[in-house]
């Protein structure tokens, strides 16, 4: 990692990042997906490779905040199905940054979470979103096909983005969660995942002292952004929760296209 460059932002760049943190909570405790704006503001701001790395630990606060807000709203079995496939998607992300640059890591997710979006909205079109309070997400042999395919994107994803947030959401709305459902669960998901991914960002030189000292001061806006989210997320309907993800979703994906 380039710490020197960690340590020349200027004051309008420092506060983009506050932003961005601020974002963050607020995508962990209200709109999943959201926090692709974050990802981008990071990898503007810093050194793409950087980036991830400084932003990792920023997810890692705004996941505790989530799990402590959403805790009894989990699905386990869905996550117990998901963990085997994401282990892998993220050994295969990890080979993947080992020799991958910026332009074709960029290319790749954007068209990975704009071709989940499109899916999810296609069958969302086809057929009814599920109104269970246990979504049918792993008792099918589709639904087993489905939550592999998925944790292997995901996987791969955040592990050389940080962007797995999207590809987790478009599967849980279409496996047919509903809005708490969805947040416990995908609270419980990434702090684990994210917590895993840690000695891998280490040993690839994406996290080290100088990059947890910024982060440390960037950690104190992922809270109020948390507070924020919990605040909004009992005034948005389930079907304006749905669009908003799904939105942020295909934001993310054109940005990481388009950059």
């Amino acid at each position: 990692m380039n710490t020197m460059t960690l340590w020349h932002i200027s004051g309008w760049e420092f506060a983009a990042l506050a932003a961005a943190a601020l974002l963050v909570g607020f995508s962990k405790t209200a709109v999943s997906g959201a926090n692709t704006v974050s990802l981008a503001i990071f990898a503007a701001v810093l050194p793409a490779r950087a980036s991830t790395g400084v932003l990792l630990p920023i997810l890692i606060v705004g996941d505790v905040l989530a799990v402590l807000t959403y805790r009894r709203h989990a699905h386990w079995p869905t996550l117990w199905r998901l963990f085997p496939a994401v282990a892998a998607g993220v050994v295969i992300g990890t080979l993947f940054l080992v020799w991958a640059d910026d332009a074709v890591v960029r290319t790749s997710i954007g068209a990975i979470l704009l071709l989940m979006a499109g899916v999810t909205v296609w069958r969302r079109r086809t057929a009814e979103a599920g109104a269970e309070d246990e979504p049918d997400a792993v008792a099918t042999r589709s639904g087993r096909a489905k939550a592999r395919s998925y944790g292997v994107l995901g996987g791969f994803t955040t592990m050389v983005a940080n962007a797995g947030g999207p590809v987790m959401s478009m599967y849980l709305l279409s496996a047919g969660f509903r809005k708490l459902g969805f947040l416990g669960t995908s609270a419980f998901f990434f702090l684990i995942v994210n917590v895993t991914k840690v000695p891998f960002s280490v040993g690839l030189g994406l996290i080290d002292g100088h990059s947890l000292l910024l982060d440390a001061a960037l950690a104190a806006f992922v809270v109020p952004g948390a507070l924020i989210g919990k605040w909004a997320v009992n005034r948005i309907n389930q079907r304006l929760f749905e669009q908003l993800v799904i939105a942020a979703t295909i934001i993310g994906g054109l940005q990481l296209l388009l950059r």
